[in-house]
């Protein structure tokens, strides 16, 4: 029987020979991720159940990234909760407040590997499809289930295959793939739906550019997203993880395909404009002031997103009334960017750098927008208050753009 990645991965998880799009499994879970903002309440609804210890706790990564340090009685409360679950239930996998976000920590320390299926109560779980997993977020009650039996129910997905080809511009990168492919599809163009990105241009890209595409499947109403395993795959994931894996690929004549071919030669740099990530237009027709430019998050915070825009920031000033937060996504990346001398181009234009974490991206924590404020930013997400007041306009791009607009105070190609 001809399958999709999706459908093989869950298949292998749920003891199966074979699965297909709409059917329930019951998958084995390999990986569960929850941090500090979500993890509490799976903790609470996990006790609810009755479970004294966790299935595996081997297989458990808790990670602080979302509010730390804690800048609230709240998120100091949360973290005495996690780390208190840790101790008890001997999870050996714990980052406390120095390590960095999770979606870019699990990869680089070795967690995830292909044709694993891995869940996160965090929506962007899916960032860690790029090396051949089944990733997908899940709700805090769902995690619960998953640390008291280590499964978990799916309906299959139907799979979408972007097929991408192309050479990219100068000055154009995975972001503006990505944005632009939301763009054409909608917000909900892939509800439910495996989002495959393959072809030329993918090929082409680094590992840390696909989970970019990966990361933001979601905002298209994907279930997850993928990348087919390669060499530079396999080299990513044997330098970093030693757990044995298999990979899996997609019978392109599996019936629940559908195939969307993409031509990125002639494209220019992306904006998705306020209030959706849908709301996409090229750089070339936006026309807007800002007051912030956030360089970070879990997807554009890596050492080649804060090598493109110390490229452009280096020998200048970011404009009088702009702010800009430069937040690596871990203490790798912001390890690396000291070692190359990036820090100090960041902080010698007027930036502001921060310790790794989500920063101002969930809307509650360092960096938060005021009423009537513009913030250009690096991240996935531009509803309504999701950088703070819901007055404020959040605009998104990849970072050669972030870093340009910070320079001109508005938002501008790099030239």
């Amino acid at each position: 029987m001809s399958m999709t990645m999706s459908e093989k991965i869950l298949a292998k998880a749920s003891n199966k020979s074979s699965s297909e799009a709409g059917e329930i499994v019951m998958a084995n879970i390999d990986v569960a991720m929850t941090h500090d903002l979500t993890g509490p309440l799976s903790v609470e609804s996990f006790r609810k159940i009755g479970t004294e210890k966790v299935w595996d706790p081997s297989k458990i990564v808790i990670p602080f990234d979302h509010q730390v340090p804690a800048d609230s009685l709240d998120a100091a409360n949360n973290h005495i909760i996690m780390r208190e679950f840790v101790k008890e239930q001997g999870i050996e996998n714990f980052y406390d407040v120095n390590e960095g976000v999770c979606h870019q920590i699990l990869p680089e320390l070795g967690h995830v590997v292909p044709g694993e299926v891995i869940v996160g109560t965090d929506s962007h779980t899916c960032t860690h499809g790029a090396l051949g997993a089944f990733a997908t977020g899940i709700g805090s009650t769902d995690m619960a289930m998953v640390f008291s039996t280590g499964q978990l129910w799916f309906k299959v997905p139907e799979t979408i295959r972007f097929n991408i080809e192309g050479d990219l511009n100068e000055n154009v990168y995975a972001k503006d793939v990505v944005l632009n492919i939301i763009g054409k599809v909608g917000a909900d163009g892939a509800t439910y739906k495996a989002c495959e990105f393959t072809g030329e241009t993918v090929s082409n890209m680094s590992v840390s550019d696909r989970m970019v595409l990966c990361n933001m499947a979601i905002e298209m109403g994907g279930k997850t997203g993928l990348v087919e395993p390669d060499d530079k795959t396999l080299n990513y994931v044997k330098a970093r993880s030693n757990k044995p894996f298999e990979v899996f690929k997609t019978d392109l004549d599996a019936p629940s395909l559908e195939i969307i071919d993409i031509d990125v030669t002639n494209l220019e740099p992306q904006i998705a404009c306020p209030h959706n990530v849908d709301n996409v237009k090229p750089v070339s027709e936006v026309d807007k002031e800002i007051d912030q430019v956030f360089l970070g998050s879990c997807t554009n915070g890596r050492i080649s997103d804060l090598r493109q825009a110390a490229k452009i920031l280096k020998g200048n000033k970011i404009a009088n009334g702009v702010r800009m937060l430069v937040i690596p996504a871990s203490k790798e990346v912001y390890t690396k960017a000291l070692n190359e001398g990036l820090i100090n181009i960041f902080v010698d234009s007027g930036a502001l750098v921060c310790n790794p974490c989500c920063g101002p991206c969930l809307g509650g924590h360092v960096g938060l927008i005021g009423p009537g404020e513009v913030s250009l930013s690096t991240s996935n997400r531009n509803f309504k208050g999701r950088q703070g007041s819901p007055e404020g306009e959040v605009y998104l791009s990849s970072a050669a753009v972030a870093a340009s607009s910070a320079i001109e105070g508005k938002i501008v190609a790099p030239k």
